[in-house]
């Protein structure tokens, strides 16, 4: 049974840091494109980096690429997100996702198979 586990969520004052993980059973976890994706109720989710199976590359939505930063350690089967200088508009559900397809130009959620069931950011003013 594959399973993606975000942890790390949690309340954070603006200008505060979060590292979010995504531990991860039951899929060749190197084999996978991995991503992190938020949604906050009533918009559509939005893709936030993605990382190819080797990390050696990445994709950063442009609004974010300064402050984010997403890794993995394939021994751990593991996705990392580190988030600083946090704003109240990070304030979203924090979604991974394993995908078949990576792009350094573009990020889209239906090349993600399988997800996770979020953890909960929340940035206070």
């Amino acid at each position: 049974q594959i399973q993606l586990a975000e942890s790390g969520g949690g309340s954070v004052q603006a200008g505060g840091s979060l590292r979010l993980s995504c531990s991860t059973s039951g899929l060749k976890f190197s084999a996978y494109c991995m991503g992190w994706f938020r949604q906050v109720p009533g918009k559509e989710r939005e893709g936030i980096a993605a990382i190819y199976s080797g990390g050696d590359r990445s994709y950063y939505a442009d609004s974010l690429k300064d402050r984010f930063t997403i890794s993995r350690d394939n021994a751990k089967n593991t996705l990392y997100l580190q988030m600083n200088s946090l704003k109240p508009e990070d304030t979203a559900m924090y979604y991974c996702a394993a995908g078949i397809a990576c792009s350094e130009s573009a990020m889209n959620p239906d090349w993600f198979k399988y997800w996770g069931q979020g953890t909960e950011v929340t940035v206070s003013s």
